[in-house]
């Protein structure tokens, strides 16, 4: 059973407005009642750059670090809801809620001690809290502490004689304690109190199906699950098992089709169609789902168990042969194995490498002393997966993630949509959880010069560089030069005006004494209307007339990289061809080559402006973008020392550390991020746990 914890917050938005803060300033009481309103009608993230301005101007408070921790918990960002409630709880230790807060985000970050020490607490300063009491009682129970799990509930009931999710509690109790008896009982009572607990069908389905084999009833109980929540994938998915098992094939398949259809990204719906699919006939589209299944997670050894053996029966030997190669490399005995992928090989017209398979499958069944293959991989796969979560089952915690496995998981994000991809007709991205969003996990881009500043910014930010004013107040350029992080598309008018503004600098440059500001503003027109040879050029001749004029080299750094996106577009569009692995290399050389062009002009700024924050981030963004993240994080680092409230550098150090598999500090980072207003943090802080 799982207790869905988030729920224990939402009784707290009922009361945040009844909070008066004795603050001596109106303004600052007036922007926290402002917060507190944006919280309570759920505009998490907004509400989040409120509590910040209160935070910034009284970092005493401990009320908007409760709130800002409220809103997190929303937004699932479980650490940093953590940190914010304990921020809370240092200025003022009697705020009751804020001991619920980290209790609730110490139990998703399975910090089960933790949050019992949280529980307690807030038990003491009111003792007959059901919310604290039934939290309490579900930790316990993750720590294998069944007597004080019991207590918790008996003092629960004993409060709230009626709380059904008290009895579902005890029913998950007496499972672990290997007590089916009392379990079933125990969901009983529960739905005699509550007939719309689906956890309470869903449990009592578990139950028939594992220890009773009685698929009818399970099947009634999921289809009372699903009446009451017809959007979760995953009662599709055990509901199409059990009718499976009533032979019912039709119904499973159409489960499984609507399991994906709620959740795309589902592997168990993609991997438990690709089995019955296969079982069918419906090979290739067998195939599919195991290869959706392993571009997800490309280390699920039962789904290229599968792929291999299918793509033998439907005659795709040499994408057998590949997958065979994976599969004898991590079981170098299995002798069904080299006959399979020796057999392929003899069909692919490779009776060499047939004959070498067939001998090595000899070789091992004579070491064997046996003729028959008795080794089955798939078979200690899932002997494996079974102990590892009876051994999670006994202790309550989970392994930790090696390093690679993070990586692994992060790059799955960057290929799979988290979401269903149709979208409704009206979507606020700004509002709500906007953790479930479907979005890109893309790095936040390079900054950029522009005349434009249109207003797209959750928080307002602007982005100041000294070497911007100076040439504004200078009144040499045709308009108020500004900083934009990434790339802006202009309207027709806006086009237009640039071409005039380049025949103006033309004309003005034939007749009179060149200057370099004349060539930088002609070079700014002509990175604009997206012609980034002409503004290298003109950057050129604005660096060769004043070689420290060093916003000549942060344009000219900024057409290298518009070239640099150039060249990849049109990379996408050539064809592939019989030197497509030539070619490949010749492009990666050609990228390299062109992103060290932009750092030798970003050193070049830095090298006259030290302090340049923006160029220091796009140096940062070229590591990157050349697989150096190590050089990257230290841009980062540096950009952060320089100017901590730049979320965007927050976010694309975060991404860099998980790339390189530290979950910690990626995670740190992007709930930093998030708060700053960067909003794909949320989805990636979501996706990551």
């Amino acid at each position: 059973m799982t207790i869905d914890t988030h729920s224990r917050v939402g009784w707290l938005l009922a009361l945040l407005l009844t909070w008066h803060c004795a603050l001596s300033q109106i303004n600052t009481s007036q922007v926290l009642n402002i917060g507190r309103n944006a919280l309570y009608f759920e505009d998490y993230v907004l509400s989040i750059q409120y509590f910040n301005q209160v935070i910034k101007a009284k970092p005493f408070l401990a009320e908007p670090y409760f709130y800002r921790a409220v809103a997190k918990i929303n937004l699932e960002d479980y650490q940093g809801a953590q940190a914010d409630a304990s921020l809370a709880i240092e200025r003022n230790p009697f705020i009751v809620d804020a001991y619920q807060v980290r209790g609730i985000a110490r139990q998703n970050l399975r910090d089960f001690k933790g949050a019992v020490a949280d529980y307690k607490e807030g038990l003491r300063l009111m003792p007959e809290d059901k919310t604290f009491l039934m939290n309490s009682a579900v930790c316990y129970s993750e720590l294998r502490d069944f007597d004080a799990a019991q207590q918790a509930y008996d003092r629960l009931l004993t409060v709230d004689p009626k709380n059904d999710r008290a009895q579902l509690g005890l029913a998950h109790l007496n499972l672990l304690r290997k007590d089916t008896v009392a379990a079933l009982s125990h969901i009983n009572q529960s739905l005699e109190l509550s007939k719309n607990n689906a956890s309470a069908y869903v449990m009592r389905a578990e139950i028939e199906t594992r220890s009773q084999n009685d698929f009818a009833a399970a099947l009634a109980d999921m289809d009372e699950a699903i009446k009451l929540e017809p959007h979760y994938a995953g009662y599709f998915i055990n509901r199409a098992f059990m009718k499976y098992n009533l032979d019912d094939y039709f119904g499973a398949m159409a489960d499984y089709d609507y399991a994906v259809g709620l959740d795309p990204a589902s592997i168990e719906a993609h991997f438990n169609r690709g089995l019955l699919l296969a079982e069918v006939g419906e090979n290739n589209k067998a195939i599919s789902d195991f290869d959706f299944v392993l571009k997800s997670d490309p280390g699920n050894f039962m789904a290229l168990y599968n792929r291999a053996m299918l793509y033998f029966r439907t005659g795709q030997y040499r994408q057998s042969v590949a997958d065979y190669d994976v599969i004898l490399e991590k079981y170098p005995t299995f002798e069904a194995g080299f006959m399979a992928r020796g057999e392929a090989k003899r069909r692919m017209g490779n009776t060499r490498g047939g004959n070498a398979d067939y001998e090595r499958a000899l070789s091992i069944f004579k070491s064997k002393k046996t003729h028959v293959s008795t080794f089955n991989p798939a078979e200690i796969e899932a002997t494996a997966a079974i102990r590892k979560r009876e051994q999670q089952a006994l202790t309550g915690q989970s392994e930790p993630e090696s390093a690679d496995e993070i990586v692994n998981r992060f790059n799955t994000l960057l290929t799979v949509s988290p979401e269903n991809p149709i979208k409704p007709e009206y979507a606020n991205k700004q509002r709500g959880r906007i953790q479930n969003a479907n979005v890109e996990i893309e790095p936040e881009p390079m900054f950029t010069l522009t005349y434009y500043l249109r207003d797209n910014k959750l928080n307002g930010a602007t982005y100041f560089m000294r070497e911007i004013t100076e040439v504004n107040d200078s009144r040499m350029l045709p308009a108020t030069l500004a900083l934009v992080s990434g790339d802006q598309r202009l309207d027709e008018n806006e086009i237009n005006r640039h071409f005039a503004s380049i025949e103006y600098y033309n004309g003005l440059l034939s007749t009179a004494q060149p200057r370099s500001v004349d060539y930088f503003a002609r070079g700014v027109d002509y990175l604009l209307v997206k012609n980034p040879a002409a503004a290298l050029a003109d950057a050129d001749r604005a660096i060769a007339v004043s070689p420290k004029f060093a916003l000549a080299y942060f344009l000219r750094a900024c057409a290298h990289y518009m070239s640099y996106q150039m060249s990849q577009t049109d990379a996408r569009d050539e064809s592939v061809t019989t030197d497509a692995q030539a070619r490949a290399m010749l492009r990666q050389r050609e990228d390299v080559e062109a992103l060290n062009l932009v750092i030798a002009d970003l050193d070049s700024m830095i090298s006259l402006s030290p302090k340049s924050v923006y160029a220091i981030f796009n140096k940062g963004n070229a590591c990157m973008l050349q697989g150096d993240y190590t050089a990257a994080i230290s841009c980062y680092n540096k950009v952060i020392e320089l100017k901590p409230d730049l979320g965007e550098a927050y976010y694309n150090r975060g991404l860099m550390y998980l790339r390189l598999g530290n979950k910690e500090r990626g995670v740190a980072d992007l709930s930093k991020a998030g708060e700053m207003g960067i909003l794909p943090s949320y989805n990636v802080l979501k996706r990551m746990q």
